[in-house]
């Protein structure tokens, strides 16, 4: 039975990780505001290392089912990259 690469952890962790920044931000806005803080916080380390750290996975998910499944590859990796896309644009769009 083939192994489809929808379902790999994979694929579903770099989303879990952009949602936990998304709401990061969402817990940071609703305890302190929009306005920008003197001092990066809990919520601004939490995000960044949430962002970075699936860059990685991201990495070894293309390389791995890129060249196997392209087509369900590419899906994954661009609701991938619209989550993260998601996740950093409060954070542009507040100007933080």
């Amino acid at each position: 039975m083939p192994v489809s690469p929808i379902k790999q952890p994979a694929a579903l962790i770099p989303v879990a990780m952009s949602l936990g920044a998304l709401t990061a931000i969402g817990w940071h806005i609703a305890r302190f505001g929009i306005a920008p803080q003197p001092d990066e916080g809990a919520a601004a380390h939490i995000w960044q290392l949430l962002m970075a750290g699936q860059v990685p996975v991201i990495l070894v998910y293309a390389v791995k089912w890129l060249p196997e499944a392209p087509r369900s590859a590419l899906l994954v990796l661009g609701v991938q990259v619209g989550a993260a896309l998601a996740a950093a644009a409060p954070v542009f769009l507040l100007g933080w």
